[in-house]
C-alpha cells in the first residue's frame, strides 16, 4: 500500500492560509526549502485540489531565471512530478498532471492500493475530504511563528477524535516540523 502524507505550513493557531487566502507567511528559508525539495524528490505522486494546483501551476513552471538554485530545483521537481488533480471545475491540467472530476475517496483508495511508495496530499480542502475516511497515514505540520486569527484550518471539523502519535520533531529557523502518524 502506498502511504499518504498530508504536509503543510500552518500557523500557531492552526490555519494554512490567512483570511485572504495568502500563504506568504510560510516563505521558507534556504534550509527548510532544501528539506522540502529532498522530501518532494522521494514522492511517487502528488495529489492536488484545484486551488493548490492553480497556485503551484501559476508560479513553479514559470520560476524566474534569477531564482535561487533551490527554487529552480523545486520548479523542475514540481513540474515533472506525476500529479493527480481533483476538480469538478477545471477542464484541463498540465505539467505531468491527470484530472479526476469525482469520487475522490474511491480514487485515493485505488491509488493507495496500486503501489508501495509515498504520495502526498496538497491542499487543505482535499485533505479535509480524505481525513474522515482515515486515508491519511502521516501528518507533517510545519508550524510558523505567526498567529493569523482566521483563515482555512489545517483540519476539518470531525465527528470523532483523530488520534495521532508524534514520531519526529525538527526545528528550522522559520518553522518547527511536527511529524505524526495515525495511531
Amino acid at each position: 500500500m502506498r502511504k499518504l502524507i498530508y504536509d503543510f505550513g500552518v500557523s500557531v493557531d492552526g490555519y494554512v492560509n490567512d483570511r485572504n487566502g495568502s500563504i506568504d507567511w510560510t516563505d521558507p528559508d534556504e534550509e527548510l526549502h532544501q528539506f522540502h525539495n529532498d522530501r518532494f524528490r522521494q514522492l511517487e505522486l502528488s495529489l492536488h485540489g484545484r486551488r493548490m494546483y492553480e497556485l503551484m501551476a501559476e508560479y513553479w513552471p514559470h520560476v524566474p531565471e534569477d531564482a535561487s538554485p533551490i527554487e529552480r530545483d523545486f520548479a523542475d521537481l514540481w513540474t515533472n512530478k506525476p500529479k493527480v488533480v481533483f476538480s469538478r471545475t477545471l477542464t484541463e491540467v498540465r505539467f505531468n498532471s491527470r484530472l479526476v472530476r469525482d469520487d475522490v475517496v474511491g480514487e485515493v483508495r485505488r491509488l493507495e492500493a496500486e503501489g508501495d511508495g509515498v504520495m502526498e496530499v496538497g491542499g487543505a480542502n482535499l485533505a479535509a475530504s480524505l481525513i474522515p475516511y482515515s486515508l491519511v497515514d502521516e501528518y507533517q505540520l510545519f508550524v510558523s511563528p505567526v498567529v493569523l486569527g482566521g483563515g482555512t484550518p489545517m483540519f476539518p471539523p470531525l465527528d470523532e477524535r483523530l488520534r495521532l502519535r508524534l514520531v519526529e520533531t525538527r526545528c528550522f529557523a522559520t518553522a518547527v516540523m511536527l511529524r505524526y502518524v495515525a495511531a
